[in-house]
């Protein structure tokens, strides 16, 4: 605004005119603003993969050096995988049933807290869900917090990360059932999915999470290394729906690679084989 506008504005106010006076109307030497939009607008999209956010999206896939990933498709109206199980027992799962061209990225643990990895998700949107364990975690509940306030799934890992096959089923309850109340009581949501340490579970495992209020035992497919991932079938590819673990291990589980360079070498073999990522939670 010149300075013509501004004294006019002044005049006004010193005034206390009414509109009447002709001082609420702008000088036609410059044109009328468009009125600032209403908040009935509607808001910015979601950043779980929204298309009006892919532009800001893209430019972070390139300051990552990633070839950045197709938007997710929509999340189905019905969760494709019914719980429980047969039978009543809690369900034990590797890879959701779709023929979309997607997976999806789970972290374990929690005893590495690269600062990086939380600037990362938050630029690249990428949706993963948490299975974490107590005594990894509870050095720094609010490096969790921060992912878990980016829209990320916060599930169960144990209290202790024990191999639970070695437990009775006492113990086996106490591990998965202590993890719950204190997942609880830190992030405000009862975890409805665990994962067992190693993988290693049991019949005891089941009835113990069933009792727990667990929904699904999580496995999966493919796990993510360093640089490569291993993959559990022969063809050594990346199927629709596969469930892909990784971890929160730093350089010196990594061999001087940090967990930001795991993710960016986990997310370009998703790209390179012509998969996106989605919500595990809106599907199971």
């Amino acid at each position: 605004m010149d300075r013509r506008i501004r004294g006019a504005a002044l005049a006004c106010v010193l005034l206390a005119t009414s509109v009447a006076t002709g001082c609420a109307a702008e000088p036609p030497t410059e044109p009328r603003r468009p009125a600032a939009p209403s908040r009935s607008v509607p808001a910015t999209p979601s950043p779980r993969g929204e298309a009006g956010a892919r532009a800001g999206v893209e430019a972070a896939y390139a300051k990552w050096d990633i070839e950045p990933l197709a938007a997710p498709p929509a999340p189905p109206d019905a969760k494709p995988v019914g719980l429980p199980a047969a039978g009543g027992q809690v369900p034990v799962i590797s890879e959701i049933p779709t023929q979309e061209k997607i997976v999806f990225l789970t972290f374990d643990d929690g005893a590495e807290k690269d600062p990086e990895f939380v600037t990362m998700m938050r630029e690249l949107k990428i949706p993963f869900t948490m299975f974490l364990t107590d005594s990894a975690i509870s050095a720094d509940y609010g490096y969790f917090g921060k992912l878990q306030a980016l829209g990320d799934g916060v599930q169960n890992h144990t209290l202790t990360h024990p191999n639970l096959r070695t437990l009775g089923a006492a113990a086996q309850k106490q591990e998965i059932c202590g993890q719950q109340t204190k997942l609880k009581d830190r992030y405000g949501i009862m975890p409805r999915l665990f994962r067992p340490p190693y993988g290693n579970w049991n019949e005891d495992t089941r009835a113990a999470a069933a009792s727990c209020g667990v929904e699904a035992i999580v496995l999966w497919r493919e796990s993510m290394q360093i640089t490569n991932m291993q993959y559990q079938r022969g063809d050594k590819k990346l199927h629709p729906g596969d469930i892909v673990l990784a971890h929160f291990r730093g350089p010196s589980e990594l061999k001087g690679t940090t967990m930001t360079e795991m993710t960016a070498n986990l997310l370009r073999h998703i790209q390179e084989q012509g998969f996106t990522v989605a919500r595990l939670e809106d599907y199971l």
